[in-house]
């Protein structure tokens, strides 16, 4: 697909991904636990949260505390398309976006194999990773997508792994927001120096690819990020 001029912003800076792991680690929580975790500023925190909330990467409600007054806003991952205009805005012009494409090349449609669903599943997961800036290449024959996170290589080596565990929910979270049969199965970091690799595969059914090693994507984020500083040190000069 044609890249695009739309990127998130939020994915940007490590305070505000570390931000994004603590919202995604335990939905729900309020802006002091959360500022703690990530270890950054209270108005700092609360200025990222809400660059966040605005690129529907995240949503707030308030949370009843038993107190006067207006209560305080709780924060979780945005799981569905509806939850927020911008994740419907973007799931609904990455539909459109795909299909547009496959009238125009219809070569590049996997619809017969896939069905609409699940290519629609596709087309939304592009867009998230092309504006995360991770140069998605997907395989609709193998159901997998190699990542190149280029925009992500000036981190310093401990934060790398938390981009991982940060985009592993988001792929998670963005498959999951838009209805069809397309699953994460298994996460391969650091593949090569500068790429990665995810496994999907469609409800029901085994993976198309099988590859050693890995992460499963039901396990927690410190098993991944455990592994991506292993696959990191193995590719170390």
């Amino acid at each position: 697909m044609p890249r695009r001029v739309e990127h998130y912003r939020g994915l940007t800076q490590v305070s505000r991904l570390r931000l994004l792991r603590a919202v995604q680690r335990k939905p729900g929580r309020l802006l002091q636990e959360l500022a703690d975790e990530a270890q950054v500023h209270l108005n700092t925190a609360r200025d990222h949260l809400r660059v966040l909330e605005e690129e529907g990467l995240i949503v707030s409600a308030p949370v009843e505390t038993g107190r006067r007054g207006r209560p305080p806003l709780g924060y979780s991952p945005v799981r569905r398309a509806d939850q927020t205009p911008q994740a419907r805005r973007r799931a609904d012009e990455a539909k459109q976006r795909g299909r547009m494409l496959r009238t125009v090349a219809p070569d590049l449609d996997p619809g017969a194999d896939l069905g609409d669903d699940a290519t629609h599943q596709l087309d939304a997961l592009y867009e998230h990773l092309e504006d995360a800036g991770l140069e998605p290449e997907i395989s609709e024959d193998r159901l997998t997508v190699g990542l190149m996170p280029c925009m992500y290589q000036e981190f310093i080596d401990e934060d790398r792994p938390l981009v991982c565990s940060v985009h592993a929910k988001l792929v998670r979270h963005q498959l999951e927001q838009v209805s069809g049969p397309v699953e994460l199965r298994r996460l391969h970091p650091f593949v090569e120096k500068d790429r990665c690799l995810l496994v999907l595969g469609l409800a029901g059914q085994e993976p198309r690819v099988r590859r050693t090693g890995g992460v499963s994507a039901d396990q927690d984020e410190t098993a991944l990020e455990r592994h991506a500083v292993t696959a990191m040190r193995s590719h170390a000069d």
